[in-house]
This record gives C-alpha cells, structure tokens and sequence, in this order.
C-alpha cells in the first residue's frame, strides 16, 4: 500500500499525465509523450492484479481479458482517476490517469450518455512505451456509464474528517452512488443525513426471511481493500466485528487497525457474501462457514455469525500456493507416512495451530510422487490442489456432500486409494474413517486435541464402552501416525514457527493402546527416539537453541516446562516428571530368591558357552 500510495502521488506533478503498468516492466509515469520509471522494480501479473484490487478492481479482476475494462476512484489527495486495464494471456497491463473536476461530477450526473467507441487499448502501447501513443482519455473515459466510482483514502493515518466509523486506517472506501447530484458529491459534507437505518438482525422480509443488503450498498472493493491490507501486513485472520476497528492477528496477537465500525457497515460488508445456499442457515443457526475466492487476493476461509451488538466476521487468510513440510519447518519424517499403503493418520493441535495447512503439505506429497486416487472432504475446501500425478477428488460438506459420514460411506464406493477427512469431530466420522482404515485405505484427518497421547485416548472415549476394546484392537493394527503441533510467535515476532510432536505407529505403541495402557505413552517417548518419536518439548528446546523463537514463548506451550527450562540451561535432564511417572510396584520377597537363582543359572550357562566357543 506504501509503494501504491508513492507510485499514484505522481499523477499530483503538473507535467505527469498517466502512470502505467505492465508485466515484467517497470511502474512508469508518462511526461511529455515519454515514459519515465519510478520504481527500479520489474512488476508480475500476480502484483498488478493485487495492485488493481486494491483500486477496487476486484469485481473486474476475474474477467480481465483483451477488452479493457474500465472504473473510476476517487483518492484523497489525489483525486478522481479512471483505471483502464486489459490482460492478453499472461501479460497484464493498466494505466491510470487524472480526470478533470467537471469530468469527475459529471459521470454521475449524466443520465444517459451517448454511446462512445470501444476504446483502443493494445498491448504494444505498454510493452513498446518509445512509441508513439495517444493522448489519454479524460472527458469520454469520465462518461462511461459501466464504470464504478469509489473514494479510496491511501493516506496513513487518515485525517480527522466528517464523523464515519466505518473507515479502517489502511484503506478506507466509501460509497459513491452514480445517481447522487453532482452538487451533492462535490461538497459531501452538506449532504442531509438520511435515517438511521433500523438493526439489521431484527428486519425481516415478507416472507419471513432475513432482509439482506445488496452489494450496491457497498461495494465489493471495501472488503476487497480490507482484506488485500491484511495480506499486505502478514495476517493470518482479520476480524469484522460490530462495535470494533478492524482486527488483524499477526503473529498470534490481535492488532486493531482504524476506526470502530457500526452494525450497520458491519453486515452490509458481510452479508452480501454469504452464499444463497447459507442463508437460511445463517438466519437458523446464528452462523455459517463457507471459502471465498477473490481472484488475485487468494482464498479465504470465512466464518460469519450474530452476536449480541451485530454481525462478526472471521477470515482466515490461506496461502496462495501450496506449502512443503520444508517450508513449515516440520521434519522429513511426517512424509514418510505417505508410504503406507493403508492405515489412519491424524494431524492434531489446538485450533488456529496449522493443523489444516500440515495435512495439505502430506495431501501435496502425495498428489506429486503417487498415483493415487486421492478423494478429501472439508467443510470448507481451503487449499485447493492443482493437477498432478495423483487423482484427487475435493468435495465440500454442503455443497457436494450432506455429511462428512455421508462422504465417507460413499467414497468407499469411488474406488479411493486416499481419504482425507477435514476434521475427524464425531463418533460417525470416526467409525467409518477407522472401517476405511481397515479395508486397504490410507485415511488422514485432523483432530482438536492437545498432545498425541490424548488423540488416543479421544479416539477411544469417542465410543461407548462396550465397542472401546474393538477400537483399541483397530488402533493397535492401524495407526500409522500422529503428529501434535504448536505454531509460537518467532524471535523477532513478526511470524510462527511450528513445534511438532510426533508419534509413528510402533509394536510397543500399539501393545499399549490394545493392553490399555496408554497412561505409559510418555514413557516410551521418553526412550523412543529409535523408534522416530519426536516429543514436544525435543521440538521446543530445538527451536530456542536454534535462535528461531524465544524461551519465554517456548515455555507457555511446553509439555514439561521445568524440564525444557532445566535442559536449555545445562542442568542434568529428569528422565520422567513424577506427575507422569506410572506407579512402580511393590516389592515381591517371594519372587527375589527363584530370580536370583536364574540369574546365576544363566552367567554360569554364559561361561560355559564362552570356553566351548574359545
């Protein structure tokens, strides 16, 4: 937004009369006939198609082709500009110039205007800026009706203006209606004020549903801007709530940004993104999950809900490309899982630790060196997965599935070599993930559970106690792996990193899960490490050794606080905390003296068999 805000001041110079840009050129400003570069920095098409988001291109951004598509918006500081962009293959390229003060008022103003020429706008004239190219349009561009015109404010902070609370401090858009008089925009603050519109969640249609606003109330950039500056600043989430700035959580804490918004602005930014299918849900339930998709912005997980002052919105932002268990700082082993022909493996954590992000990372290995039929039920689908070796087959609890245990029942039927189940969160899903697993499948899922000990026990308490010893005796032949992780704020703050616990399926794990015995599993991490167990807090004191987070922060999520802090400093390690010690039991007198009978039985045996050998 920075660079945007430096790149759009130069149309304030007298001599500027365009600034353009182009794929793999330079941001460049037109002067006298001649383009002239203001940032050294060559351009994608992923940064111009952000860069015309964030100038309330969203709308237009997705249909982008050879014909140029046209907008208006108005900047603080600057003025009105119209926007003109087209996109050939690969190759995008825009321009933007000033309008005149008459041409700005008139486009709302005009009623009907007359029917103008498509305009030329050819892909030579920005790849070839040394030709000639005619002068940019202003009076015509200003009159074309199909346009949109919206305030945007690229200052930061924004300045004390008329009292609106909807207005973040990043970004702020405002509606601009086309059929407002030209005296009414050109002096806003003399407008009357309408009436305060009634609370949205207590008005009603004829029919009894929810009446909900349409986009024309507000656009669709205003959402669009909101959510391009979360990206801009690294947030993982940004929050919509009535009655609150805009809060975006960057490495793990929550940040507000500008103004309180109002219900009001609240619902009519939400509300005309809720899918038609969620509707009745929303007005039911009180709330509804669904991914939204805006083009050059990215995917978004979106959970919108009614609460006591209003509407609130919750979006998870998801990573435009598919990440690798490298890129997450998660160990190679994870991966190795995926050579399992059949089995169950579960990706657990806390809510909000990148359980879902991890099992796309396995999802991709697969997709990438297997051939598989990969078939994934999510509600909703995030990471979506691009063609590759494998078949993958992502269906969306809703709007291909009624249920995850309806998907399950039917995905046994498609022939799968993988299922991935979005969430393993109920004894049905879980009862037919584990009859997956026994039948030739590999099944992977996500649970909400603190460590890999209690997914075990979660999986087992799920059922009533007359079927917990089958489960056990499935679990003890099928577990393949678990893997428990924790993402904590890095050592500068600005990012995570994860922390993972990992538990692969052992002979010995599985005799304690069919005896029983699964209070003894943090004994046998204890002295697993040949067996390829990783416990949490190896991974923490790894990642505070290594520089890439603090102990501090390594100790609020550490299993054994006092042992990991004992370890970081040198002190001698406990081999068990007495809290998760098992019970030693009682000495036995009777069974001493045939012990030590045997013992000595089998050293003289040993030292027979060692002169026979000599």
């Amino acid at each position: 937004m920075n660079a945007l805000r430096s790149w759009l001041s130069q149309l304030n110079r007298p001599e500027v009369t365009e600034f353009a840009v182009a794929t793999g050129r330079m941001p460049s400003v037109k002067v006298s006939g001649a383009f002239q570069a203001v940032d050294p920095g060559a351009l994608s098409t992923e940064d111009i198609l952000m860069l015309l988001s964030a100038l309330g291109g969203g709308r237009h951004v997705e249909a982008l082709g050879a014909k140029p598509s046209q907008w208006h918006i108005r900047i603080e500081g600057i003025g009105a500009i119209s926007v003109v962009a087209a996109r050939q293959g690969d190759l995008v390229h825009a321009r933007m110039t000033r309008m005149q003060s008459s041409a700005a008022s008139g486009t709302a103003a005009a009623a009907a205007p007359p029917a103008r020429p498509s305009q030329q706008f050819s892909m030579r004239e920005h790849l070839a800026p040394e030709e000639g190219q005619r002068p940019p349009p202003r009076e015509a561009d200003a009159k074309r009706t199909s346009s949109s015109e919206v305030a945007v404010d690229l200052r930061s902070p924004p300045p004390p203006a008329e009292p609106r609370v909807s207005r973040p401090s990043v970004a702020r858009f405002e509606a601009r209606a086309d059929e407002a008089p030209a005296a009414e925009r050109a002096a806003p603050a003399a407008r009357p004020s309408s009436p305060s519109p009634e609370p949205r969640p207590a008005a009603r249609t004829a029919a009894g549903g929810r009446a909900r606003p349409s986009s024309a109330e507000v656009p669709s950039t205003a959402l669009d801007g909101l959510l391009a500056m979360a990206r801009d600043q690294g947030a993982s989430d940004l929050h919509l709530v009535a009655g609150r700035p805009p809060l975006l959580r960057v490495a793990g804490e929550l940040m507000p940004h500008g103004e309180p918004l109002d219900p009001a602005a609240v619902e009519s930014l939400l509300l005309p993104r809720v899918p038609a299918r969620l509707s009745p849900v929303l007005d039911a339930e009180g709330s509804c999950d669904f991914a939204l998709e805006l083009g050059a912005l990215g995917r978004f997980r979106v959970n919108i809900s009614r609460h006591r002052q209003g509407y609130k919105g919750s979006f998870r932002l998801i990573a435009r490309s598919i990440p690798t268990l490298a890129s997450l700082g998660l160990p190679d082993a994870i991966g190795l899982a995926t050579r399992h022909h059949q089995g169950l493996i579960v990706i657990t954590g806390p809510t909000g630790h990148g359980k879902t992000t991890t099992l796309t990372a396995i999802i991709d290995i697969l997709n990438r060196e297997t051939s598989h039929h990969i078939i994934t039920v999510e509600d909703p689908v995030e990471f979506v997965h691009a063609r590759g070796k494998a078949m993958i087959s992502q269906r969306e609890v809703g709007t291909h599935t009624r249920s995850f245990e309806n998907a399950l029942k039917a995905s046994l039927r498609e022939d799968p070599d993988v299922i991935v189940v979005g969430e393993l969160r109920d004894t049905a899903t879980v009862r037919m993930a584990l009859a997956a697993s026994e039948t030739g499948h590999l099944v992977l899922g996500t649970m909400n559970t603190p460590s890999a000990a209690k997914t075990i026990d979660r999986l087992i308490d799920l059922f009533p106690p007359g079927d917990q010893q089958q489960v056990r005796v499935t679990l003890a032949g099928g577990l393949r792996l678990i893997v428990s992780q924790r993402l904590l704020p890095s050592e500068g703050g600005n990012r995570m990193v994860a922390a993972a616990e990992v538990l692969p399926g052992s002979v010995p794990l599985w005799n304690l899960i069919r005896d029983s015995k699964t209070f003894q599993i943090p004994s046998l991490q204890q002295r697993g490490k040949g067996l390829g167990i990783i416990r949490l807090d190896d991974s923490l004191a790894e990642l505070v050794r290594a520089g890439k987070t603090t102990l501090e922060a390594a100790l609020k999520v550490a299993e054994a606080p006092e042992e990991l802090e004992a370890v970081l400093a040198g002190r001698r390690q406990p081999m068990l905390t007495p809290d998760r010690r098992p019970p030693a039991p009682p000495p036995d007198a009777s069974r001493s003296a045939p012990i030590e009978a045997g013992k000595g039985l089998f050293e003289r045996a040993g030292a027979l068999f060692g002169k026979k050998g000599a």
